[in-house]
């Protein structure tokens, strides 16, 4: 069995606050080795139950947050930007599951450090007319791809939304949101026992169904009326409200690739503190 694991950082074992996943901080050198803690232990449960070969794609930020130098040497890592799947790459390579590591809750949602692909400036993202998390949006591609997903990790937030798009899906809570910037947490000895054993369970969903190919239509609305502006000059972007973008796709494939497009060019309008 050929899994693959989209690994995010906002969901890790201990994240709290922005300086735990930004590169050039301290805290965040703390929180990588963390990261690939929990990593390892969802590597330890899927090979246990029958993987065997299992490819890592960092999923978060400037995407080279893992350290190889402590990770399984059983797995593969993908690490680096400008893959055309971004957080999905390799969903489209055969595997037979996908793990969400370390997700989290969407733009406008309860849950640290709830965001949908832009920290900031996104206060909501609708696929299909339904409110999306990063979770939800990938769990439609890999859905396009007869890929199910198999098991996601991070706060208790980011585990019950992955309940709606993907029922039965095995769960790992690391931590309990209190605010945007506090949880609960459980000590990396016990997240990563919990960790290996929902990877360990999940394993039973392997196993590749008949893709869902079908047009999707995203909504993506902003926190300011420029960054609407910025983006509706993309082909097929249409502006539907002062802070609030759609655009329609022949398949989610298309979609979020336009979607991508969408946030590269809302971010690069962000202008100083007044965003």
């Amino acid at each position: 069995m050929r899994i693959l694991i989209s690994a995010d950082m906002e969901g890790a074992t201990g994240v709290t606050w922005t300086d735990d996943v930004v590169p050039g901080t301290e805290p965040y050198q703390r929180f990588r080795r963390l990261f690939t803690g929990d990593t390892n232990a969802c590597l330890a449960g899927l090979f246990a139950a029958g993987a065997t070969d299992v490819l890592v794609n960092e999923a978060h930020s400037a995407q080279r947050n893992l350290l190889i130098e402590e990770l399984d040497p059983r797995a593969r890592l993908l690490t680096g930007r400008h893959k055309p799947l971004s957080m999905m790459q390799g969903v489209d390579s055969g595997v037979d599951g996908v793990v969400f590591l370390g997700y989290h809750a969407g733009a406008g949602e309860e849950g640290v450090l709830a965001h949908t692909y832009l920290e900031r400036s996104i206060t909501g993202v609708w696929l299909d007319g339904v409110r999306a998390s990063e979770g939800r949006l990938n769990a439609a591609l890999a859905a396009e791809h007869g890929v199910p997903v198999l098991l996601i990790t991070g706060d208790d937030r980011a585990c019950a939304d992955a309940a709606d798009y993907a029922p039965g899906v095995a769960v790992a809570v690391v931590k309990e949101s209190v605010s945007r910037y506090a949880a609960s947490c459980l000590p990396p000895a016990r997240t990563a026992e919990l960790v290996e054993q929902a990877a360990r369970r999940s394993m039973a969903r392997a196993g590749r169904a008949a893709p869902e190919v079908r047009a999707h239509r995203i909504e993506v609305e902003f926190d300011a009326a420029q960054l609407a502006a910025a983006t509706e000059i993309i082909p097929t972007v249409e502006r539907v409200d002062v802070r609030r973008v759609g655009f329609d796709a022949p398949d989610m494939t298309e979609a979020m690739k336009a979607f991508k497009i969408v946030t590269t060019i809302a971010a690069r309008a962000v202008e100083g503190i007044y965003g």
